[in-house]
This record gives structure tokens, C-alpha cells and sequence, in this order.
């Protein structure tokens, strides 16, 4: 079976073609800056000589954007499939759910009306998410398409995790609730973890997913328990360019003495604040350069960062009552050894013990147990893998059919 996933943006199509037999990504791509001056990247894992790079194409919509990748994917000169009848189901990845979702589904008339009935919660991904469904239904008629939730995993969470101190009826009458995002990494890495653990039949995970968006979520027996992000992806941990979680008064504060508007500060916690906010760059690799040379701004984002980390994490060891591993996942969390380093070092109180040589040669795709084997905890590194998290789903629920 061979699946194409499917993560459609605003302006942008990302894409993967999985050959589930062996579960082998054949080719995958991007198309950007789709409706103005688009261009289109494909790579063919097994032969380079097929990758196509940045090249300018014609894509005014993200339906001219799915052919341009049929095209390339069934092409003579970058194709790695001779028509596209060879490809058995779409899955997409869908960022908001709501309560309305709480595993992958088929996609449906209902489906697509509740997708967009959640645009109002992913306004800047949900829309984008439902027109690259659509956008494969006019292509590919008969080709099953499926809808992988970043929600879904996050909705086992108790009610005294998911609900919020404010007048109950605004979660009756708006559901204003903690949802949670980054579901299909989690679930991907705690489910890696498990396996390392040995299958214990009950286990307690924190997998924390950092990158330019940032989680961390408390696992127990392979069900969420709780997550950092809230209604939207805005809440939690300080991450590239947004502020995390803060006091909800400086809001109106801020507003009334910059004379912003609601849309305007918006855009202030959402695009303007985190490591961008503080030091005046949201590139990782950049800000660990500059602390390095004594740059006192960067070195204040590193420290930020690493006390939250250590916050959230002891905070979800004390709520499941124990802590049986630690994983770091994501840009951040597979290729930073050093906040590694730093967030163990603080948790050496809960019996945490890592291999520092060791931990300092996981980065660029390695991954592994970095602990040391007297540790209390396991702590491991885990590269995570969306896509492939999509396309199980997807096969799962085409065979089921």
C-alpha cells in the first residue's frame, strides 16, 4: 500500500509518498508561497538525481498545487510511481478537532462540515488544512482520504486537566478547553518510549516536542494526561515566536498602553514574542551561537528555556504520581544537547542521570537512550515522525474498510 500525506498551510503544501510495505518514504516535497511566485522542492530519498530543488512553478491554488505533485511523483524523469492509481489513500494532517475528534477518520461530508466548524480554532490551519482535502478529492475521486486530528490524542486528558477556572457555561456555550496540539508527535515518541521501556503494562511519560512551537505533554499507559497548549497553540512553554504561557492581566495592560487592538495583540504573542521577543531572533542555532560568545540576551532565552522545561516536567512526575521516562523530541529536542544537559542536571533530585558524552553525539537524526543505566528515570532521544504517525493511520483505517 502506498499512502501520500498530505500537510497543507496557508500558503504551502507539504507532502510525503509512503510505501507502507516497508514503510519507506519513496519522495517528498514542498510547494510554498502558493498564489504568488510558488515554488516547488521534491526529493527522492533512493536517488538524488530525481530531487528537483526550488523550482519556479505556476501554482495560483493548492488544487494546481496536489497536481503539480501527482505530476512530479508519476513524472519519467522524478517519478517513483508510474500513474497515480498506484497510490491507495491520502492522509492529511488537520490541526484542530476540537472535542469532535478524538482518533483519525475517513473523511466525510460530516467530517469536512466538522473541520470547519473549527475554524474559529485554527483559523490559520484548519481552512488551509480542509482545501488540501479538497483539493485531493477533485484529483483523486475514488482514493480514500483520511483526517489525522493534532487534537485527537490529547482528548483522554481528565476534565480537572482540560477545563479552565472561568464561568463554566463558556465551555458549554464556546468550548473554551484545553485541546492541546502537537498530538501525532507525542503519541509517536511515548509510543517509541514505551517499546524501550520493555512494554511495561503501566508507564508515566513526559515527551517534550521543541522546535520553533513547543509541547510537552504528561503520558500515562500510552493515554494523555495532560498538555502544555491550551485552546490554541499559544499556551505552555516559550517557544520560537510565541510567548508561552503569562499572566493573562498583562493583556489589557499592554493593549491600553500600546493602543493595539485585539487582533494587534494577537499578533504581539503570536508572532512577536518568545525567543524573537526576547533576544531578537527565533533561529535556535543562532541563539546558542551568540550565548556561546557571551551574548547575554541569548543566554537569557537558554535559561528561560531550561527552567520551564524543568518546571513542566517535575510538575507532570508529581501530578501522575512518578516518572518512568523522559523524552525530547523535535528541532530543538533531538539537536540540542546542551538544554539537555542542563533540564537533567536540575532533575537529578528525582534520580535522573544522563551519559554526557553520550548525549552530546544525539543530533542531525541520531536517536537513542542518553541515561545512564543506574538512572532512575529513563531519559531518551526519539526523531520524531508525523507523517509516518499519518500515514499508520491511514492504512489502519483503509483495511478496515
Amino acid at each position: 500500500m502506498k499512502i501520500l500525506v498530505i500537510n497543507a498551510g496557508s500558503s504551502s503544501l507539504k507532502y510525503q509518498l509512503i510505501d507502507m510495505e516497508n514503510e519507506t518514504v519513496l519522495a517528498k516535497g514542498n510547494c510554498e508561497q502558493i498564489g504568488d511566485k510558488s515554488t516547488f522542492t521534491h526529493k527522492v530519498p533512493a536517488d538524488e538525481s530525481k530531487n528537483v530543488k526550488s523550482l519556479p512553478c505556476d501554482m495560483p491554488d493548492h488544487a494546481t498545487a496536489i497536481q503539480v505533485v501527482i505530476n512530479a511523483l508519476t513524472s519519467k524523469e522524478n517519478g517513483v510511481i508510474a500513474s497515480m492509481d498506484e497510490i491507495d489513500a491520502v492522509g492529511h494532517r488537520v490541526v484542530h478537532g476540537a472535542e469532535y475528534f478524538s482518533t483519525s477518520v475517513l473523511v466525510n461530508e460530516e467530517v469536512e462540515k466538522a473541520i470547519e466548524a473549527c475554524f474559529e480554532w485554527g483559523p490559520l490551519h484548519n481552512p488551509a488544512n480542509l482545501t488540501g482535502i479538497k483539493a485531493c478529492q477533485a484529483i483523486m475521486k475514488d482514493v480514500p482520504q483520511v483526517a489525522v486530528f493534532d487534537t485527537g490524542f490529547h482528548q483522554t486528558m481528565p476534565d480537572y486537566a482540560y477545563m479552565y477556572a472561568l464561568p463554566y457555561e463558556y465551555y458549554e456555550n464556546y468550548g473554551i478547553r484545553r485541546y492541546g496540539f502537537h498530538g501525532t508527535s507525542h503519541r509517536f515518541v511515548s509510543a517509541k518510549a514505551t517499546e524501550l521501556l520493555g512494554n511495561p503494562e503501566h508507564s508515566k511519560v513526559v515527551t517534550c516536542h521543541l522546535g520553533n512551537g513547543s509541547s510537552i505533554s504528561a503520558i500515562v499507559d500510552g493515554k494523555c494526561f495532560d498538555t502544555t497548549m491550551g485552546v490554541t497553540p499559544l499556551e505552555g512553554i516559550m517557544m520560537g515566536t510565541r510567548c508561552g504561557s503569562i499572566d493573562p492581566a498583562i493583556v489589557p495592560i499592554i493593549m491600553k498602553k500600546e493602543g493595539l487592538s485585539a487582533d494587534d495583540m494577537d499578533k504581539v504573542m503570536n508572532k512577536k514574542s518568545g525567543m524573537l521577543g526576547v533576544c531578537g531572533t527565533s533561529d535556535n542555532r543562532e541563539i546558542e551561537a551568540r550565548a556561546k560568545d557571551g551574548d547575554e540576551r541569548a543566554k537569557l532565552v537558554e535559561s528561560m528555556l531550561c527552567h520551564q522545561l524543568t518546571k513542566y516536567i517535575g510538575g507532570y512526575a508529581a501530578a501522575m504520581g512518578g516518572l518512568d521516562a523522559i523524552v525530547f523530541t523535535g528541532g530543538i529536542g533531538e539537536n540540542n544537547p546542551q538544554y539537555r544537559d542542563r533540564v537533567c542536571d536540575k532533575l537529578a533530585f528525582m534520580g535522573v542521570k544522563i551519559n554526557y558524552d553520550l548525549n552530546d553525539t544525539l543530533k542531525r537524526g541520531k536517536e537513542g537512550e542518553i541515561s545512564t543505566p543506574d538512572s532512575a528515570v529513563k531519559v531518551y532521544v526519539v526523531c520524531t515522525d508525523e507523517e509516518l504517525m499519518i500515514a499508520r493511520d491511514t492504512k489502519a483505517i483503509v483495511e478496515s474498510l
